[in-house]
């Protein structure tokens, strides 16, 4: 078999997990959205941000609404990569730009599906691989996978530039962070995470040379590991750390001069949207003010559990010695959904990305028997798959 094949065939049972997880998923969304007289693809697909890519998508940028408290929300918000896409599927086929970021979202979400599994298995093995990719799957807002959003698009690109950055394809990880930087703002955790990892290995490099002039070594290069090579390795993994920052920072630049607003312009047009990043101090604020009344105080405390959790689970991967470049990404994504000051029932969705936080529970998941496993994994794709459609038919934008 080809290399391709061998890896399809590895993680063909993570990927067919995936799938039917997504399945269940949409049934369950369309037939909870036919009971409440609703379009299921019109949720996936015609609602919230996935109207303000595919208007960027058809009408480029330059639309703004101008809500009556004087805020401003400008489509100037949304990075390009996702309408890009969307344009490009619309042109080629018969596509519909909603249409279009549908697939694209389902595309990208089996990619990210195999990113993951790759990451996980080439740290710990396929069984662990099999098991994140399924919790990816079951978690509680998994059905944002399927909609035309820009998380699944990014956690693929996010995934995959991390993988090249742990097999030592910089060039590459680089190419796909400058892609991912132009998905998400977030994408400054995938460039943060090329950059650490780039900064080590070079520190690295210098060490072992250093140790190496110490002992007097006088080995002879080999043909395949002489000087050249160093180099050209040396040199590929500055291009990748070059190429890394350029999608989100070209977009920003861009912003800025198209505003007329200077380099940070496009902290202006957050500004409009009442988002920004405080430290958490307005999420705090949010959180306490939940507990005013009795039955808004359970949510506060979730929330407070919520939060708990994922902090915890981050300190489990640093003592588990996760890689470098997974700590520094998963630690970027934290930190900018939970301190950012707006959109505050959107950040289970904003921390959607940050599946390195999944490997401890995968590692757990994996010790059990393969029966007992499943049967958790079923039992929590049924409540995810019940919990999305619930709240995909809300009110609010997810």
């Amino acid at each position: 078999m080809t290399d391709l094949s061998t890896r399809v065939h590895r993680a063909a049972p993570a990927l067919l997990g995936f799938a039917a997880v997504r399945a269940l998923g949409l049934l369950t969304l369309a037939l909870w959205s036919a009971a409440r007289d609703k379009s299921a693809y019109t949720l996936l697909t015609a609602r919230w941000d996935s109207l303000w890519y595919t208007r960027v998508a058809e009408l480029g940028y330059g639309y703004e609404v101008r809500l009556p408290n004087g805020d401003v929300h400008s489509n100037l918000a949304f990075f390009p990569l996702l309408p890009w896409l969307e344009r490009l599927f619309a042109a080629i086929t018969p596509l519909s730009y909603a249409d279009a970021g549908f697939l694209v979202a389902a595309l990208a979400s089996l990619a990210a599906a195999w990113g993951i599994f790759a990451v996980a298995d080439h740290v710990y093995g396929r069984r662990v691989g099999v098991c994140a990719v399924l919790l990816w799957a079951v978690l509680p807002v998994g059905v944002v996978q399927s909609m035309a959003y820009s998380e699944s698009l990014f956690t693929a690109l996010a995934a995959w530039s991390l993988y090249a950055v742990l097999t030592g394809r910089w060039v590459t990880a680089g190419t796909l962070a400058l892609l991912a930087g132009l998905t998400r703002p977030v994408g400054l955790a995938v460039v943060a995470a090329v950059w650490a990892a780039g900064i080590a290995s070079f520190v690295r490099d210098r060490s072992t040379a250093r140790a190496d002039r110490a002992h007097g070594s006088g080995r002879a290069p080999s043909p395949t590991g002489g000087p050249s090579a160093h180099g050209a390795s040396v040199t590929r993994r500055a291009l990748g750390m070059l190429l890394a920052p350029l999608g989100a920072a070209g977009y920003v630049l861009w912003v800025g001069h198209h505003t007329s607003r200077g380099p940070l312009g496009y902290l202006d047009v957050q500004a409009g949207w009442r988002n920004g990043f405080d430290g958490g101090y307005a999420f705090a604020g949010f959180v306490a003010d939940k507990f005013t009344s009795f039955p808004s105080a359970l949510a506060g405390l979730a929330l407070i559990v919520g939060v708990g959790l994922v902090v915890w689970l981050y300190v489990v991967c640093v003592r588990q010695g996760q890689p470098l470049p997974l700590l520094v990404y998963a630690g970027v994504v934290l930190a900018l959904a939970l301190c950012a000051s707006s959109y505050f029932g959107s950040k289970p969705r904003l921390l959607l990305p940050a599946f390195p936080l999944l490997l401890p529970l995968a590692l757990a998941l994996a010790r059990l028997r393969p029966r007992r496993s499943a049967v958790v994994l079923a039992l929590i794709a049924v409540a995810s798959a019940i919990y999305g459609a619930f709240w995909l038919n809300g009110s609010g934008p997810p």
